[in-house]
Parts: structure tokens; C-alpha cells; sequence
């Protein structure tokens, strides 16, 4: 990995860290729906990398977010399970002629669908995580879940918006 590849990637995770503490942190839509916007920058990172550095940068950047949000964990425990599920998730949506070098997993390298299919399942498994963690010992089932669901659709709508506006097709981050 090359120096400019590696000042993009420390570039990239303090830009999700600091939007996330600083805008996105009070944003509720309708009392219920969080934006967790830092599951994309996880997402993003490139094909190739391996699942321990994955592990490491989202271990990284969910105790980042839980400095700032005084959640205790929450945030980190969630989001390394979304990192060390993603390689696995990646070799079942592989292509049969694999994926090109230094790819960046973006819905506009890879398509609408492709994207959909390699985002919902993880940004569901990071969500659900979460909020049962949040809400262990209580009976609040269905609050859960209607916070669990909103949440995902905002994320995955905020998540096309960010990418339509701010990343465009190329190769590697």
C-alpha cells in the first residue's frame, strides 16, 4: 500500500469521525431514526484488505464515536462485528471472474444492486447489534425494532446520497 493510498484512508476516517461527533451525532429523524453514517466508511475500504486491518480500523473509529457519544462500547462492539463479517460477505457476492485490483466497493463502481446486496445485510447485522446491545434486560421489543428499521433506511439512503455527492467511479481509495 503506498503512501498517498494510506494518508486518503487516515484522511477519510477522520473526515466519517468528525461529521459523525459534530453533525450527525443530535440528527433523529421523527424521534427514532439514527444516522450512523460512520458504517460507510467501513463499507468503502478497498476489496483487497484484509479482515484484521479491517477489524482494527473499525475498532479505531466505533471508540472514536463512543468517546464522543458516551455509549460505552457500543459503537465499537457493533461495527468490528460489521468488519469481520465483510471479507466472508465479500467472497459470497465475489463475480466469477473475481474483482478487479484496488477496487473500492462503492455503488458506483460496483452498481445500485451489487451495492445494495453488500451493504443492507451488513448495515442490518451493524444496526441490530447496536440497539439490542442498547436495550438488553429492557421489554422494549417493537421500539427496538421501529428504531432498528428507520435507522437502516436512513443509513442506506444517507449512504447513496453521500456517494452520489462526494465519491466518484475510480479506482482503489
Amino acid at each position: 500500500m503506498n503512501s498517498n493510498r494510506i494518508f486518503l484512508l487516515i484522511g477519510g476516517f477522520l473526515i466519517y469521525l468528525i461529521i459523525q461527533v459534530v453533525l450527525l451525532k443530535n440528527m433523529v429523524v421523527f424521534g427514532f431514526a439514527f444516522c450512523f453514517l460512520y458504517v460507510l466508511y467501513i463499507l468503502l475500504l478497498p476489496l483487497e484488505m484484509k479482515t484484521v486491518p479491517v477489524m482494527l480500523i473499525a475498532f479505531g473509529l466505533g471508540l472514536g464515536v463512543d468517546v464522543f457519544y458516551d455509549t460505552l462500547g457500543l459503537h465499537t462492539a457493533s461495527l468490528v462485528a460489521l468488519a469481520f463479517l465483510r471479507n466472508f460477505w465479500l467472497k459470497i457476492l465475489t463475480p466469477t471472474g473475481g474483482y478487479d485490483e484496488n477496487l473500492q466497493p462503492s455503488m458506483l463502481n460496483m452498481g445500485f444492486g451489487w451495492f445494495t446486496y453488500y451493504s443492507l445485510p451488513l448495515i442490518i447485522l451493524h444496526h441490530t447489534l447496536f440497539f439490542y446491545i442498547e436495550n438488553i434486560g429492557t421489554n422494549l421489543f417493537f421500539p427496538v425494532v421501529q428504531k432498528i428499521i428507520a435507522s437502516i433506511i436512513f443509513v442506506y439512503v444517507m449512504s447513496i446520497i453521500v456517494q452520489l455527492m462526494f465519491y466518484r467511479r475510480r479506482r482503489g481509495l
